[in-house]
């Protein structure tokens, strides 16, 4: 049984991880640790495990082999760093870290305490990425010329979304380094890393970061990335659009099904649109890939490179938004 401790229930799906160790097999939460006192206090009270005043403290007990963090996103490079150094698997909340600097200190500190890090990208495991990594492969598509990624809700206008999700000190962003990873590490899978990015920010609630966001990313070959996110719409599907030179993909919009149309399929299937309705089977969450990767002794490679490139590609929109201009990711310090 792999021994883990809770570290901060800051971040709104931090219960959601904590029920995912408790009903795992191999896994089990013995501790707790919160920036603010009162709230880890609680949840470890409702676990019936040790509440550790002292994150150090925490990290130096021997027995804990493995750590979910759920801080503020200003606290992720600290708080990594120090667990990696103390021995400690990590499993964490998107983004690793706001900057590809940071990252990168993270990412040192893990290889060189060989612990297990795995990111909660959870759409990468879906059954319609699968679906839709395979026509991809296939080529049914022919060269992709522009892929559209949204995911929106009202979580602003609405009021349900927690106050310091709109706090810029502690997200480093607003609705696109939030809501926003999803469509953007989608964009990423489906066309790789562009040159470069142009992002626009929207203020409709007048918070301090944006509810409302569009990230361009541009590519060498003229394919272009379109990526949407929001906390302003209420009814607005999650979306991938991918067109190529051969054909078309739909999903979402709104219905929960794949709409090809291609010419690789032969001209009497290409006058319309074919409709797939059974997609692949989700893949195992990236909660229990971790497990796995602590187990086996194995290394989440692909999970964590498109982690990394989430944040590559966040802090060219957040610096593009800022600037009013295209950054280019090499400019990026690292």
């Amino acid at each position: 049984m792999i021994k883990v401790a809770m570290i901060s229930f800051w971040h709104v799906h931090a219960r959601d991880y904590a029920k995912q160790a408790t009903e795992h097999p191999d896994t089990e939460i013995v501790a707790v640790w919160d920036e603010i006192p009162e709230r880890g206090k609680k949840e470890a009270e409702e676990r019936n495990v040790r509440f550790y005043d002292n994150l150090d403290e925490l990290l130096a007990d021997q027995e804990i082999e493995g750590v979910i963090i759920d801080t503020p996103t200003n606290q992720h490079r600290d708080v990594m760093v120090a667990a990696a150094r103390a021995g400690k698997h990590i499993f964490t909340e998107k983004v690793i870290a706001p900057t590809l600097a940071e990252v990168n200190e993270i990412i040192r500190a893990v290889e060189e305490a060989g612990v297990k890090l795995t990111v909660s990208l959870p759409r990468l495991n879906d059954g319609y990425t699968l679906a839709i990594q395979k026509i991809l492969k296939e080529g049914l598509l022919g060269d992709l010329t522009l892929v559209r990624t949204r995911l929106s809700h009202n979580g602003a206008t609405a009021g349900w979304l927690p106050g310091h999700f709109f706090n810029k000190e502690q997200c480093g962003g607003g609705a696109l380094i939030d809501l926003g990873c999803h469509p953007m590490y989608l964009a990423r899978l489906f066309l790789g890393l562009p040159e470069s990015v142009q992002a626009t920010f929207g203020y409709v609630t007048g918070k301090e970061v944006e509810d409302n966001a569009v990230s361009v990313l541009n590519y060498s070959n003229g394919a272009i990335g379109v990526v949407e996110a929001g906390f302003v719409n209420s009814f607005s599907p999650f979306t991938i659009e991918i067109h190529g030179t051969e054909g078309s993909l739909l999903y979402g919009t709104p219905e929960s099904k794949i709409f090809l149309r291609t010419k690789k399929l032969g001209e009497e299937k290409a006058k319309e649109w074919q409709v797939d309705t059974e997609l692949s089977e989700n893949r195992p969450s990236a909660f229990s890939q971790w497990v796995d990767h602590i187990k086996n002794d194995t290394v989440a490679t692909e999970n964590i490179q498109l982690a990394v490139d989430l944040t590559k590609l966040m802090e060219a929109s957040n610096l593009s938004a800022a600037r009013g201009q295209a950054v280019r990711l090499s400019q990026l310090t690292s």
